[in-house]
This record gives structure tokens, C-alpha cells and sequence, in this order.
């Protein structure tokens, strides 16, 4: 395969000392500032003029013959109060989008992949729109039509498929439906030969009379009668083979394109659907076909394999390297293994920019490899899902053309930078692909809806029509009876089209904004990687491993992230190039080391950890989402009262998950300092996404940059403070329920859990007594009167839990208040003399268990059995002999979660009561047999009277098994269940929860799930609605709600944002 011209140093295009290329990339947007909008509103003020004229010369005689609007009717009362209303209403709610929308326009926003369109878009889609073209026929869409075919040949002479006179490109709305389509296409390709073979195998079949001379090229490139072909070797025909079927028949047999066309409709897969072709060429069970894609792949995927009929599961993902890089290695194997079972590939899918991370697969290999299993008669597509990597194409040189204008020194405003030669490599290579999807509304800064999908050859898109598959490239008519959509946009092609026109869809044009961008890219990328230091309360730790990194020293790392500091940040533009000018040896070049940092294409992720006031890292990697999911709550707007001019600096973020990116996330929780012994956690990532090239403006000297750094940085200490406060393991004061009767010398103490403070982060039962006359006899008044009020234990002072806890029972003795929780204090600094700890189990993140139980219940059982004859009652009020006193609370396995404890009456199998034995003594595990608790989860988010359907309700009767626990007190709940539930059970049974033994039913589900720093969530959704609604009353009553404050509707300008004064 030829390689690309390897791109040399960043470049300066100078005249004078002018930047010229980023005066023309500055002219292309209307502006952070509306610095162009004056040319804009110009070009706009054209268009209308031209809409007035149109419709005036049309049949310039209706003028003189009809009035079809009359100043009469214009002048009317109800005309004039109509369109003030509309005046108004659109005065009003061009404020409110101003007001309330993202601001994408700006450089400080680095979130999605959104930015300032560019005004050849923007006015393509506004001129268009207004005529409103419906691209599915011709006919209603002359202009738009011929655009949206040029459109697609724009897009196929920037991938290089001008060098195949086949193919042919189409708009969609979306990426999604262009992944949808190729994959469409992918699952008929497969199935047409099949359909063929079967038209000439059934008696009277349409092409049975050439069924014993039809012969293809097998995959190896065997000349083969179709009719004695496997299906092996009939579901592996090259791509070409494929798609020369209908040439073929008509060259030796004269079928007609039209006779073939009407004869295979009851026979192709589009008809029949591919179930009753399986069944026919039997297709046995776990043999359907099925396709390979990256894990970071786009949700459309899975998507899309449902949507065709293969089942989300044959949406087969392959494993990817440190860099989010498909792994080739475990692609290899998987192709290997469908290859010994002989199971259809339908098709291989390369990502050319991931839209989390940017990574571009190595797509030449992937096209290598395919050659390699043709060769032994395995074929497959090779699709490239370039969303958002297929506009940086333009960045690559044309063939035939010199890359050395390119580099240079001279001053100028910003820089480009070259893509990476592997970059480079895969973008080359799209020209080998059968199929790409690249998305106009991405990277190449037009409107939504504008995707599109590229064939290299354009005879199979008739694959997703009721056409045959023959070339006809001369003459079409109506685009709209390809692919998936029906009525579409003629603005979204005519936008596409005039951006890529007036921009150019090469290295002058779109390549040149695209390198301003990658530059921007790399300094961001820069600030991210030296951002912290060792003496920073928090970590910021790249995605992308530093060059550095590979040398395992952090000294080596420390000293390139000093490096990155005084060569890059603290440098201009200008600066850098005239250091690198006379720096002779390339790999000590600042660009060198900015061109090593970062994803391949534009797309900086990054994560945060931060450090104990002592300076020792977090390891727990929740509580390292959690400060990240405060930051990008401070640099996002997720709720109705957010304010977007508010935000400095807009970021989004993603999340890494094992079954997805497997030791990739291992790696980098690793890099973060974070405990990896629970690889199953996910790990929230922060993203920034570069398409504005107006963030390194060389007269600022790089201010913007490092502006919006210092922004980050403060936003991230302050979150910083509130992580070490919830993590914070100073003494406090906790809480407890009482359990037992009040006539009973043994009472069981039951923590209050809390998931967001790290020192009430714990499931505690405690065996303990009353060790003052005045407290028990207060606790057995309380048991009589509260009803169905809980009963509490408050600690008297604030006590040090874990200190406490390792003290040696019975000589701790606890002083609590006795409260409840309608009356408050009853009986303060009560002592408790505790005489076992039964369960000590941390609640933190790696003692979660991955996830929730299914199939069962669980709950720790503890208490006492009876009271026997060897415990008889302390007096005659006393509970009878043998009168169980037992409790369950359930076991807490992940967060969040839902606190149940009850008092229960258990009945064994064997009919006996309960014996007293060790394991219920230390605390036994319980399972409610048939309550699916995955299946509850989440359980209700709170506190009061539950649905009568909830299973936790006093009467309710379960059937139970019942196994000791033999971990320490204090270990980890992890895992504990999976290792119980191996084993048979010490014991079956049925089981009521009782109300009157002992105390109530306790349900917490708020307490226990409370974030202190955080206000409760509502439905953001419903709070959106509803907003939204009241601009819609209050613009029919004349007025309008502004952030709260109903306007007079008077349309002067006299509103006024109470959030940013504007």
C-alpha cells in the first residue's frame, strides 16, 4: 500500500509577517464576538432580496391579475395584532435562546463536538430552508438534489475514491443512520449470492436455465460453478465478485438489468428476509453471521446490528490498547475463530476518531489483514466509521503534491500542526474501504442534520433499494430511494455542499482550519498533562501517556511536564517557532514534544484524583468520580437554574468501562494512583473536544490558554475541599437503632449507614447492655409507647468509630441519648457497655461487590434464639420462654442502596425453634429466597409510607436460607455472597417480619444515600418542560418568563437576566 508524504514540522505561513491563512480562517465564522456578523446579516439581507425577487417573477402577470394578500387585509386590526404577536414572540425568544443557550460559539467552550458553524453553512441551510426542498424526488428538489450528488462526489475525491470511477456518496441526517446503512449493506452483500443460487436451484426457478454455467471467482480466486459452491464459500465472494453478478449475467446470458430486477424480488434477502434463507441453505445455530467493531465504538452500533436483524449481540466488539486503539492482536483471534467454525463476517469496522477518546485505528493493518484471510477464502467489508476523523482528510497533500511548502518559520498569529504519520497512514487509507461514514455536522462546522456514507464502489447502494445491483451511475433521478430515510432536508446538502465549496476540502482550506485546530489542540493538551504538580492537592493525569511515562521514573515524568511548562505554556506562538529555529536536533524540537501529546485527532480526555490534606492520594476510584463529577457540574449546565453566561469554561465528560476498555481502564486508573483490585468500577473521564482555532491567538501570548487553565484549576480545589470533607475520618457523632426487648439484659445496636461520609461509610452490628438501671429502664418505657416511632442511639460526644471499634468489648462502654423521632433527647449520656462486635464491614467502594444480588435477598440474621429456661425472663411482663428475639438488616452489597432492618419470627423446616448457635451469634447471612433485589434496584429514592407491591411490608412471609459467616467482623462484604451461595445452607425455613418483637420495621433509603453537598436532583427533565411551557403561556398572554421574572412583552429591551445583568 502506498504510504502518505510523512508531514514535516509545524508550519508559519508569513507574508510580512501576516499570518494570511488564519485571516482567511477567521473570515469563515460570524465570530465569538459577532466580530463578522455585519457580513453576515449582508449576505443574509441577499438572500431575501433574492427570496422577494423569486417570487415575484414567478407568472409576473398574477400581479396585475390577483392580489392574493391586499393592503386591505394588511392594514386589518387583527393582521397587524397577529404578526405584533409574532414580532414580539420572536423578540422574545431570540433573547431567551441567547440567554439560555450553550454558548458553542466561543473558545471557552471544549465540550461536544460543537463550535461556531461557519457562514457559508449557515447561510446555504437559511437560504435553502426557505424554499424548503424535500430531497427524496427530483421533483421537489431540483437544485438540492444536484447538490446532494455533488456533495457526495466532494466527499469521495477527498477520501481518494476518484481513482474508481464507481463511487458515489449520499447525505444523511446523521452518522447513525449512515452506520445503520452500512451495515445494511454489509448483511445483503452477504446474502445475494445466496439469493441467486436459489432462484437457479428451485424447479422452475427464474435462473434455473443457467444454473450449470454460471460460474464466479471464489474468494481465493477459483473459477467455480455457482451451484456447487459451499456456503462457506458462496458467503465469502469478494466485495467486487459480488457486485459484478448482474454485469456478469447480462454479458454472458443477456439478462436484463429490469427482468433481473423483477424476478429477484421474490428471492433477495430484502424480501424474504434472511431467516428463511438460512433456513434453506442451512444455516445452523450459531453460525449467523456477525461483525467486528472497536469498543470504543459509537452507540450506534448495537444499534444499528437490531435494527438490521442481526441482534445487538452479534455486534461483536474487539478489545483496544492503552492508546483506545483497536487491539490487531485480539481482532486477529476473533477473525481466527469465526474462520475455524466457518461463521460469516459481515463486515470489520475501523474507527477514524473515537468520539471519546480521538483515537484513530490502524486501518492499513486492518485492510492488511483482510487480504491475508482472502487469501485462505475469508471476506468481509471493511467499513470506516470517520464520523469525526474523515473531514481531517483535507490535511493530507493531494496526490502529486509537494507537502515542502509547508514548512517554515516566519511569524505569524497560529501555527498549524501536522497530523502523526500513523494518523496519516489511516486517513490514507479510507481510499481502500468499501464504505465510510463522516459526518459534515462534526468537524466540518456545518448545521445539524448532515451526515453522510461513502461507497468506493457506488453499484451497492442498491443493495438498501428494490433495485438490482448494476452500475447506473449516468442517470439518477430521485437520491431519496437509497439508504434508510425517506423525506430529508434539501438545505442540509445545499449547507454541505457550499461550506465544502467556498472552504475547499483540502489542504488550502478545510486542512488548513483543521491544523490551526490541532495546534490548539496540543497546547490544551499540554495544559492538561503540566497542569498539576506534586504540591497540588489534586492529580490531572492525560489520557494519553507522555513520552516520558514509558521510562517508569517520575522523576523523568516530573522533569517533561517542567519541560511542557517553560517551553510550551509559558510561551508564545511566536516563541516556540523562533526557539525550534535554531534548535537543530528535531526530537529536541518544542513541536516534537507538542505533536507527542494528546489523541490523534483533536480530542484531549483527561481525569482528576486528588490528594488528603497530608498529601496521600485517594485510592478509592468513586470518590475520585466524585470530584469529577462536581467539576463538570461547575463547567456544564445540567438543571433549569443553571445560567450559561456564567460558566467560564465548558467541559463534558465520559466514562471508561471494564467490559468496554478492559486493561486500558485498568491502566489508567493505575496512572491515577487508584486501586485497581476492583477492575469493574467505572472510571468517569473528563474530555475536551478542539474545533475552535481562535484559542491561540499569538498577540495574547498564550493568556487564553493558560486563562482558562487557571479557571480549571481553581474550580478543581474547591471541589477538592469538599472531597476531603465527605472522606474526612475525624471524630463525629453517629447514630444507632435499638433492637431488643426493653425487659432484656441484651440489646443489638444497628448503624445508621451513610454512603457519602467516609466515616459513617460502614455496616455495624453491635451485641451490648444497658449499663445503667436509669437506661434500661427508659429504653423498656420508650418500647411501650413510641408506637410505631423508631428508637435511637445518638453517640453523646463525637467519637473516633474506628478507634472506638478497636477497643477490646466488654470494656467499651458507649454514652448515647435515647431519642426518637418525634420527641427528640428522652434520656441523655445513657451508658452501653458493648459486649461483641458482629459486623464491622466497610461500606467504601472495593468492598462493593460488582453487582447487585440476583435471585435473592440477603440480610445478616442476628439475636437471640429464645430465652429458655437457661434465660429466664426478669420479670413477669417479660417476654414467654422460648419467644425468639431475632432481627435481620440487609446486607449492603453496592451503593446506592436501601436500608431495611425488621424484627422477624423464624420458623425452621424441621419444626423445632430456633437453636442457638454460634453463626447466629456472630452474625449469620439470610437469604430472602424468590425477592429478586437486581431486579428491585433502584429501590425507591424516598422516605414514607411504600407501595403496598413492596416486599418489605410487617406480615409479609418469605422463604429463607440460611448460612454462617465465617469472615472476620471487620473484612469486606466482597464477594462474601457468591462464596455463601456455593455452599449448601445450614439451615431452611419461613420467615414473617414482625412489628411488635423488639422494635419496628426500619426503611431508610434518604439518610442513607444523602450527598451533604449536594441538593437533592429533581426530574431535570420535568423542570425543562416546565420552563419551557411557561414561555409559551407568558408569550400568549403577551409577557415572557426570564430566568423567573415575567417580562412586560413590550419588546424594548427592558428585561433584565437577574443571573448576568444583561
Amino acid at each position: 500500500m502506498p504510504r502518505p508524504a510523512k508531514s514535516k514540522a509545524i508550519t508559519m505561513r508569513a507574508e510580512e509577517a501576516r499570518d494570511t491563512t488564519h485571516e482567511v480562517i477567521s473570515s469563515y465564522f460570524i465570530g465569538p464576538r459577532a466580530e463578522n456578523l455585519p457580513q453576515f446579516r449582508e449576505n443574509i439581507t441577499t438572500i431575501l432580496d433574492e427570496l422577494q425577487l423569486a417570487r415575484k417573477n414567478y407568472f409576473e402577470q398574477d400581479e396585475n391579475n390577483f392580489t392574493f394578500i391586499p393592503p386591505s387585509i394588511q392594514s386589518s386590526p387583527s393582521f397587524l395584532a397577529s404578526t405584533a404577536r409574532t414580532k414580539k414572540a420572536v423578540r422574545q425568544l431570540a433573547r431567551l435562546l441567547g440567554q439560555h443557550s450553550i454558548p458553542f460559539w466561543s473558545p471557552r467552550y471544549q465540550a461536544h463536538m460543537c463550535t461556531d458553524l461557519s457562514m457559508p453553512a449557515l447561510l446555504g441551510y437559511f437560504m435553502t430552508m426557505l424554499y424548503n426542498p424535500n430531497n427524496v424526488a427530483v421533483e421537489a428538489s431540483p437544485l438540492s438534489t444536484v447538490a446532494e450528488i455533488e456533495v457526495g462526489e466532494q466527499l469521495c475525491k477527498l477520501f481518494g475514491f476518484e481513482e474508481q470511477e464507481k463511487a458515489w456518496g449520499h447525505v444523511t441526517c446523521d452518522g447513525t443512520v449512515a452506520n445503520i446503512e452500512a451495515l445494511w449493506v454489509a448483511r445483503n452483500l452477504k446474502y445475494y449470492p445466496l439469493s441467486v443460487r436459489k432462484a437457479m436451484d428451485d424447479d422452475g426457478g427464474p435462473l434455473s436455465f443457467i444454473r450449470d454455467e454460471f460460474r464466479l471467482r471464489t474468494c481465493e480466486g477459483r473459477l467455480k460453478l455457482l451451484k456447487e459452491m459451499s456456503l462457506w464459500e458462496m458467503m465469502n465472494l469478494r466485495v467486487k465478485t459480488v457486485l459484478d453478478i448482474p454485469g456478469v449475467l447480462h454479458e454472458q446470458f443477456g439478462i436484463t438489468p429490469e427482468w433481473l430486477e423483477e424476478v429477484m424480488a421474490g428471492y433477495n434477502v430484502q424480501t424474504v428476509g434472511k431467516e428463511a434463507l438460512n433456513r434453506h441453505f442451512g444455516v445452523g445455530e450459531g453460525r449467523d453471521g456477525q461483525f467486528f467493531v472497536p469498543s470504543t465504538k459509537h452507540y450506534s452500533w448495537p444499534k444499528a446490528a437490531a435494527l438490521v436483524g442481526l441482534g445487538s449481540d452479534n455486534a461483536v466488539s474487539v478489545g483496544v490498547d492503552h492508546d483506545a486503539r483497536v487491539d490487531l492482536d485480539k481482532l486477529e483471534k476473533l477473525l481466527e475463530e469465526r474462520f475455524e467454525r466457518q461463521q460469516p463476517v459481515y463486515s470489520v469496522v475501523a474507527v477514524i476518531g473515537s468520539t471519546e477518546e480521538g483515537a484513530v485505528d490502524p486501518l492499513e493493518k486492518i485492510l492488511a489483514m483482510r487480504q491475508r484471510f482472502q487469501a485462505r477464502g475469508m471476506s468481509f467489508i471493511v467499513h470506516a466509521d470517520a464520523a469525526w476523523g474523515g473531514y481531517f482528510a483535507t490535511m493530507l497533500p493531494r496526490e502529486g503534491q509537494d507537502d515542502a511548502d509547508r514548512d517554515g518559520v516566519e511569524d505569524g498569529l497560529v501555527p498549524d500542526l501536522s497530523l502523526r504519520v500513523e494518523t496519516q497512514q489511516s486517513l490514507f487509507a479510507l481510499r481502500y474501504c468499501d464504505s465510510i461514514t463522516v459526518d459534515p455536522h462534526k468537524a466540518g462546522y456545518i448545521p445539524y442534520p448532515a451526515g453522510a456514507l461513502t461507497y468506493r464502489d457506488g453499484r451497492i447502494k442498491n443493495l438498501v433499494t428494490w433495485t438490482s445491483p448494476y452500475l447506473s451511475r449516468g442517470a439518477v433521478t430521485s437520491i431519496g430511494i437509497f439508504g434508510v430515510e425517506g423525506s430529508k432536508p434539501g438545505a442540509s446538502a445545499v449547507s454541505t455542499w457550499l461550506s465544502n465549496q467556498c472552504i475547499g476540502l483540502d489542504q488550502k482550506g478545510y486542512g488548513a482550519l483543521l491544523a490551526e485546530a490541532c495546534f490548539t489542540s496540543s497546547r490544551l493538551s499540554a495544559l492538561w498533562a503540566a497542569l498539576s504538580t506534586p504540591r497540588d492537592s489534586f492529580v490531572c493525569t492525560p489520557f494519553n501517556a507522555l513520552p516520558s511515562e514509558s521510562s517508569s521514573d517520575p522523576k523523568e515524568v516530573e522533569r517533561e511536564k517542567q519541560r511542557i511548562r517553560e517551553e510550551i505554556l509559558n510561551k508564545s506562538n511566536t516563541e516556540i517557532i523562533a526557539q525550534d529555529s535554531i534548535t537543530m536536533n528535531q526530537a529536541d524540537k518544542t513541536i516534537t514534544l507538542l505533536r507527542a501529546l494528546g489523541s490523534d485527532l483533536n480530542i484531549n480526555a483527561f481525569a482528576l484524583n486528588w490528594r488528603y490534606p497530608d498529601g496521600c492520594l485517594n485510592t478509592d476510584v468513586e470518590e475520585a468520580n466524585y470530584l469529577m463529577e462536581r467539576v463538570v457540574s461547575r463547567l456544564s449546565v445540567d438543571h433549569p437554574d443553571d445560567n450559561p453566561c456564567s460558566i467560564p469554561l465548558y467541559l463534558t465528560s465520559t466514562e471508561f468501562e471494564y467490559k468496554d476498555y478492559g486493561d486500558c481502564a485498568t491502566n489508567f486508573k493505575r496512572r491515577l494512583g487508584l486501586d485497581t483490585s476492583t477492575p469493574h468500577e467505572k472510571l468517569m473521564v473528563l474530555r475536551n473536544v478542539v474545533m475552535s482555532p481562535l484559542a491561540t491567538m499569538d498577540g495574547d501570548h498564550g493568556r487564553f490558554i493558560n486563562m482558562l487553565g487557571e479557571t480549571f484549576k481553581a474550580v478543581v480545589e474547591k471541589e477538592v475541599k469538599v472531597c476531603q470533607a465527605r472522606n474526612d475520618d475525624s471524630p463525629d457523632y453517629h447514630s444507632f437503632w435499638i433492637r431488643g426487648h426493653g425487659t432484656s439484659k441484651t440489646v443489638y445496636l444497628s448503624y445508621r449507614p451513610m454512603f457519602h461520609l467516609a466515616k459513617h461509610r460502614r455496616q455495624i452490628i453491635l451485641e451490648a447492655e444497658f449499663a445503667s438501671e436509669a437506661g434500661r429502664r427508659a429504653y423498656g418505657l420508650l418500647q411501650g409507647n413510641t408506637g410505631d416511632d423508631e428508637i435511637i442511639l445518638k453517640t453523646s460526644d463525637k467519637i473516633d468509630l474506628d478507634s472506638f471499634l478497636s477497643s477490646s468489648p466488654p470494656t467499651t462502654t458507649l454514652l448515647g441519648n435515647l431519642t426518637t423521632p418525634s420527641n427528640g433527647t428522652i434520656l441523655s449520656r445513657t451508658p452501653l457497655t458493648i459486649l461483641s462486635i458482629l459486623k464491622n464491614r466497610p461500606l467504601n467502594t472495593s468492598s462493593h461487590d460488582d453487582a447487585y444480588p440476583s435471585g435473592f435477598c440477603p440480610f445478616y440474621l442476628y439475636g437471640l434464639p429464645s430465652n429458655g429456661p437457661s434465660s429466664p425472663p426478669s420479670s413477669p411482663s417479660g417476654p414467654p420462654p422460648h419467644h425468639q428475639q431475632l432481627y435481620i438488616d440487609h446486607i449492603l452489597t453496592k451503593s446506592p442502596n436501601i436500608f431495611l432492618s425488621s424484627p422477624i419470627e423464624l420458623t425452621l423446616d424441621n419444626g423445632q425453634p430456633v437453636s442457638f448457635s454460634p453463626a447466629v451469634a456472630k452474625g449469620a447471612i439470610l437469604a430472602l429466597e424468590g425477592v429478586h433485589e437486581a431486579a428491585l434496584q433502584p429501590f425507591p429514592v424516598f422516605d414514607g409510607p411504600l407501595p403496598s407491591s413492596f416486599f418489605f411490608q410487617p406480615g409479609r412471609e418469605f422463604r429463607v436460607s440460611i448460612w454462617g459467616d465465617d469472615r472476620a467482623p471487620g473484612a469486606s462484604a466482597r464477594g462474601l455472597l457468591a462464596e455463601v451461595r456455593k455452599t449448601e445452607p445450614m439451615a431452611r425455613g419461613k420467615l414473617v417480619l414482625k412489628e411488635d418483637v423488639g422494635g419496628v420495621a426500619v426503611v431508610d433509603v434518604e439518610r442513607i444515600n444523602r450527598d451533604p453537598w449536594k441538593e437533592t436532583e429533581e426530574e431535570k427533565v420535568s423542570l425543562w418542560r416546565e420552563r419551557f411551557g411557561r414561555i409559551g403561556k407568558e408569550i400568549d398572554k403577551g409577557g415572557v418568563a426570564t430566568n423567573g421574572v415575567v417580562g412586560d412583552g413590550d419588546g424594548d429591551g427592558a428585561h433584565v437576566c437577574p443571573n448576568c445583568g444583561e
